[in-house]
């Protein structure tokens, strides 16, 4: 097959202006009578649901939880980009363009790239719009912070908790078209593939994943919004439920696969503490605006920290390696994430990690407090603040821009990162790769469309920080709702798509083999063999803790 990406011709600037004045548009009298099923309800899937209700499709909406809230969009900490400029540091839309390019190594797609620059400043007042408390400077304007690989501030953020707060955006206005009829919500339901009649995608085979039923539903359009194949490594920062089952399931239908090779290993996570551990836990970029990353210089030092015979707070200046800054003096600890990963990953390999397994470098706010501490004090009028004033003043700001993320780090590690440097390492964070899709965000087959992390679109080979949300709320507010509509203008005569046809048939048949395969007599005994294994493990281990205990 070949590809074509249906990228409109013009200058890059001119194609989505272009491009939106020239597609097949739908009556909305004809949209009532037009079904799409939206698989995944993060901020991709959850902004294109409550979008194509509010222009007047039927929408049946697929989340894998028990509730469009928990999706792991939620676990998103530190912003999202747009060229706002309202920093006055030279911010652009081409800027932010070419920043994205160059961050993805020049892989991405430049078309769609400049479409996401263009539309990033009207999510912004979208989700102002819906109510989302992003963070405000003193005089009440939207605040700004830098990420990795930019040289301007161009991102927006509520505190350390910017993915859940879009997400309640998005979660309430699925929660409007709810309740006017216009989405048909399928909680724990989780896609298990995906119907593909005469060439086009007309439903889904789902299981409930309450009951077990294997039900079909069926659309003039699916759209896949089920986010990345992270856990396909052993660790990830990625939810358990992260299972990327939709996204297989459309490729081995005839969606075509791209990059799966561009895969994001983030550099500020918790390290891991020993084998037994099922995920990893992330830690903002945005922390790397105030925190400075660095090792001991010498060896000595290295191995009296890993065996507790020296603090890293009682290194002095001329004893650490700020290797970022000083590798990198442009960006300093702001480089990408690709770079800021590999250069860890190199001082930790020569010797220099940190912690029991030798797989942490340090990331020290120690500097940020006194910056903030003594600009605190000028302001207060604070004439020669003691050393304990500065502390406190300079803690306090530090604490309203990351306390919800400095709380996560002290519960997890049991250290405060006020008071001695975080430890942290690189960890499978997020795909690049993923399902090819077209200008229109369609896939290699028709009606099947795919959105968000699910695709491949939009970050080449890395994504810079903050962006990842921007593409999921651009995509499902404000590209897909265009482009779809020019599909689906061809499918205002089609009428219902019924699901007794034989192509459901062939789909459910298969779906149910495959789960008896896992489930019958012969692998169950397998299954129960290893799980009795485990449970003998298991209750031995439990049965002397208990003995210790007591």
């Amino acid at each position: 097959m070949a590809l074509d990406s249906k990228v409109p011709q013009g200058p890059l600037k001119d194609k989505w202006t272009d491009y939106k004045n020239h597609i097949n548009l739908v009556n909305p009298a004809n949209k009532r009578h037009i079904d799409v099923i939206v698989v995944g309800t993060g901020l991709a899937g959850g902004s294109a649901s409550a979008t194509l209700a509010e222009l007047g499709y039927n929408v049946k909406s697929f989340a894998y939880q028990d509730s469009p809230r928990r999706a792991h969009s939620i676990a998103a900490q530190g912003g999202i980009n747009a060229a706002k400029n309202y920093q006055g540091d030279g911010d652009s839309t081409y800027r932010l363009f070419y920043d994205t390019v160059k961050g993805g190594d020049y892989r991405s797609r430049e078309a769609n790239v400049y479409r996401l620059a263009e539309v990033s400043a009207n999510i912004i007042d979208q989700c102002v719009a819906q109510g989302v408390p992003f963070a405000r400077d003193y005089g009440g304007l939207l605040d700004n912070r830098s990420f990795g690989g930019v040289l301007v501030s161009r991102t927006f953020y509520a505190k350390g908790q910017t993915g859940q707060q879009l997400l309640l955006g998005a979660y309430s206005a699925m929660n409007r078209q709810i309740a006017r009829g216009k989405i048909e919500m399928f909680n724990r339901h989780e896609m298990l593939d995906v119907v593909v009649v005469d060439g086009k995608a007309r439903g889904i085979i789902a299981r409930n994943l309450v009951t077990g039923e294997i039900e079909r539903h069926s659309a003039h359009a699916v759209v896949i919004a089920s986010g990345g194949y992270g856990n396909v490594y052993f660790l990830s920062t990625n939810a358990m439920g992260s299972n990327v089952t939709a996204g297989w399931k459309v490729h081995k239908k005839g969606a075509y696969f791209a990059n799966p090779c561009y895969t994001q290993i983030h550099p500020t996570c918790i390290p891991r503490s020993g084998d037994y551990q099922s995920k990893l836990t992330l830690m903002s970029e945005s922390l790397r605006n105030d925190g400075r990353i660095w090792v001991p210089k010498n060896l000595e030092d290295v191995t009296a920290i890993r065996e507790g015979k020296l603090k890293p707070t009682q290194l002095t200046e001329d004893q650490r390696d700020y290797y970022l800054e000083r590798r990198y003096p442009a960006f300093g600890n702001l480089v990408p994430r690709d770079v800021a990963s590999r250069a860890a990953k190199e001082r930790c390999d020569a010797g220099y990690g940190v912690n029991a397994t030798g797989e942490a470098v340090y990331l020290d706010f120690k500097s940020a407090i006194e910056r903030y501490g003594k600009e605190q004090a000028k302001l207060k009028n604070i004439n020669n603040p003691t050393d304990k004033e500065i502390y406190n003043l300079g803690k306090a700001i530090v604490e309203a821009k990351y306390g919800n993320l400095f709380q996560m780090y002290e519960k997890i590690v049991d250290e405060n990162p006020y008071e001695t440097p975080m430890m942290i390492y690189p960890a499978t964070h997020y795909t690049m790769g993923g399902v090819w899709v077209d200008y229109n965000l369609m896939t290699t087959v028709d009606g099947l469309y795919c959105i968000g992390e699910a695709n491949f679109s939009d970050h080449g080979a890395n994504r810079l920080g903050a962006s990842a949300l921007m593409q999921g709320l651009a995509d499902g507010y404000f590209v897909l709702p265009y482009t779809i509509g020019d599909y689906l203008a061809a499918e205002i005569r089609t009428g219902k798509i019924t699901t007794d046809s034989k192509e459901f048939e062939e789909a459910e048949t298969a779906v149910k083999e495959r789960l008896n395969f896992f489930i019958n007599k012969n692998h169950w005994n397998r299954v129960c063999c290893v799980s009795s294994m485990w449970a003998s493990v298991w209750v031995h281990h439990c049965f002397t803790i208990s003995v210790i205990c007591n």
